[in-house]
């Protein structure tokens, strides 16, 4: 196997990465993959948060759908599907964000809360048309 020349940008969990990218604070990087040492989340905790991001994910399937059936009877003008899609793109990352970061304290749920943004304003203009 060839090494890369080009250095990691963004190591993975299980990848040891370079001293210069851990984070000032504690050490540590907000998003990562569990590594098999970590512990594991509560049970409560990964539940309510799988409970939530479902929720998110059937409420942006809903608008999909709405934003299809918009699409198919036209009406619509050219922007409404790029943007529909866009802040749906938005909301799913924010979601992963949150399970990527699922070890820490707050963060997992202020990017769920922050995912549901994007997906509000998805409703407005799904309802819009």
């Amino acid at each position: 196997m060839q090494e890369s020349p080009a250095p990691d940008v963004v190591p993975f969990g299980w990848e040891p990465g370079p001293a210069d990218l851990m984070d000032d604070i504690d050490g540590e990087v907000y998003f990562r993959f569990p590594t098999p040492d970590d512990p594991a989340p509560g049970t409560r905790r990964l539940l309510a948060m799988s409970l939530y991001a479902s929720l998110l994910g059937l409420a942006g399937v809903g608008i999909g759908i709405r934003g299809l059936v918009s699409q198919i009877g036209g009406g619509v003008p050219g922007w409404y599907v790029p943007v529909l899609a866009f802040l749906g793109m938005v909301s799913v990352a924010l979601s992963v964000g949150a399970f990527l970061s699922i070890h820490r304290r707050v963060l997992p749920w202020l990017l769920l809360l922050a995912a549901a943004l994007p997906l509000i304003a998805d409703i407005m203009l799904a309802v819009a048309y």
